[in-house]
Formats: structure tokens, sequence, C-alpha cells
């Protein structure tokens, strides 16, 4: 007979759903209780929408609650009632208090390497530096954000055309994984503490953070790479990019002036490099390829395609 691991779990969004399915569908793991955001509006309808866990949870006839604060009367009852061994955390979205800490250990799965980038956008902050390596860090939690001693590890090397959907999908994959492992192996792990002077923080993503000057192309590209879906990027304008692929990084040219066409894109210089665009879509009008957007507007070689 297997002896289960009783299991309260706390997360919202996919990330966090495709590894409470991993828990679930382990046969030495036991999800008790899962904690979510509450329901938030959607779209430009506001349809009331839960929480991909939720979804997930309510599946699979799991008890969920879903705070605005985990301070909120009857939580920290509800959670002890559940007698967990863990209380597993993944994009959860709030600070754990002191309260529920002590209940159990809480073990958190972060989408970076450790100390590198804590907080809101890892994934994003490591697409946007151009790193080579990312990976997912399994966690105890304190009260601090992110600051806890490490568990273990799982590296991944990012190609270099790798964008978000693809990165996440790849680091959701290795969370599942290492959620197992971690909770599996717990009482041989060695807890080990994280190195404060290497720590980084990253900042929640602002739709202004997509604006680009086209001043140097790996940065554009970097930040296209970033901000797959939302907020994308675009000039001051409005003007939004999309299909963009590298050139080269380091000749100088006017920033967005058309340096040649390609088929339906168009090559743009940079103030140091020059990326291909394939699609545009000005303010409030649909996308449409590069080359259509020109010569509409009648512009040719040598002509800035932003003014």
């Amino acid at each position: 007979m297997i002896l289960k691991k009783k299991v309260v779990y706390m997360g919202t969004p996919h990330y966090a759903k495709e590894i409470l399915q991993t828990l679930i569908d382990a046969d030495d793991m036991d999800v008790e209780l899962v904690l979510t955001q509450p329901d938030r509006p959607v779209g430009r309808k506001k349809v009331l929408t839960p929480p991909p866990v939720k979804v997930v949870a309510q599946e699979h006839d799991i008890e969920v609650l879903q705070p605005s604060r985990l301070t909120e009367e009857g939580i920290e009852e509800a959670i002890k009632a559940a007698k967990p061994d863990f209380i597993v955390v993944a994009a959860f979205g709030q600070i754990l208090p002191r309260s529920i800490l002590d209940i159990a250990p809480c073990i958190n799965l972060h989408a970076s390497l450790l100390p590198q980038y804590r907080g809101a956008s890892p994934v994003q902050q490591s697409l946007l530096n151009g790193d080579k390596i990312t990976g997912v860090t399994s966690m105890l939690m304190e009260e601090g954000l992110d600051t806890g001693p490490m568990l273990e590890k799982i590296v991944f090397e990012i190609p270099e055309d790798m964008r978000l959907f693809a990165l996440m999908e790849q680091l959701t994959k290795d969370a599942c994984t290492l959620t197992l492992s971690t909770l599996r192996n717990f009482e041989k792990l060695t807890p080990e503490p994280q190195d404060e002077s290497k720590a980084t923080l990253c900042k929640k993503i602002k739709k202004s953070d997509g604006e680009v000057d086209f001043l140097d192309a790996t940065e554009v590209y970097n930040k296209y790479r970033a901000f797959e879906g939302w907020p994308g990027i675009f000039a001051s304008n409005g003007t939004k990019f999309d299909n963009v692929t590298l050139v080269e990084r380091d000749k100088t040219h006017q920033p967005f002036e058309i340096l040649s066409f390609d088929d339906d894109a168009v090559v743009l210089g940079c103030g140091k490099g020059s990326l291909k665009v394939g699609m545009l879509q000005p303010a409030s009008k649909k996308p449409m390829s590069a080359k259509a957007y020109c010569v509409g507007r009648g512009l040719k070689v040598g002509d800035t395609i932003i003014s």
C-alpha cells in the first residue's frame, strides 16, 4: 500500500494548473485542498472567469478556497484541518503569512534560477536580458519574496530564437518534474541559503514596457521574445511589430530605416543592428504584411517606416 503525502496547493495561472494536475495524477500524492485567486472579469465583455487552477480542482472534486488575502477568517483553520504534509505554492500571487508557513513545509516552484529574478516576471526578465540559461527552483518559503533556502533546480539552455510561450511551456514541464522530485526526496535534501549578493528582483510587466525605439536590434528582439502575447512590441505612435527576426547586431543605421524588402517582409535598421519584420499593425487597424504597409504609404528603401 502506497503511503500518500497530503498536499495543500496554492496557485493560479496555467503554470500552476499543470503542476496541480501532476500532483493529482501522482499515486503517492493526495491533494486535500486548493487555494487560488478569486474569479476575475476577462475580455471586453468582462466575463467572470475562474483561474485555471480552480477549473482543474473542481474537475477532481477537490475543495477550492479563493481568498483575496490569506489572513481572511477561516483560511488558516481550513489549511490546518487538511493536516498537510506539504503546502505547495506556484505563481499564487500572495505572500504567505507566518501563521500559514508554520503549518507544514511550504515549497514554492519558482521559474528562475534563484536568487536571480525574484518576483513577478522571471521568465520575461530572462528573455529580456538575453540569458543563455534559465530554469526552475524549488525552495522552502519564508516571509520574504522568493528569499527562502533552495532545495533543487532544473536548468534549461535557452535557444536564441525561443519566445515566451515556448519557454514557459518548457519551464512548466520542468516544474512538474521538480515538484515530485522535491516532495519525494524532501527528507534527503539539504536546504541551501540564497546568496543575497547575487539576488535580483523583477517587477510586474506594464503595457508601456512594450514600446521600442529601434536604437538596439538585440534589445528590440529580446523584447519581442519576452512580450509575446502581451504587451507585444510597438512604436511610440502605436504601430505594432510582429514576425520579427534578428538580422545582425552591430552595423549602424538610422532607427526605423527601410534597408530592403524580403518577400512580404521588410528589413529595418536600428541605431545598432537590424531586424526583419514580417507583420505590422497600425494603431486601431488590422494587421498586414510589412511590405503591404510600405506599399500603401509609398515608402521605399531609405525611408523611415515610423516618422
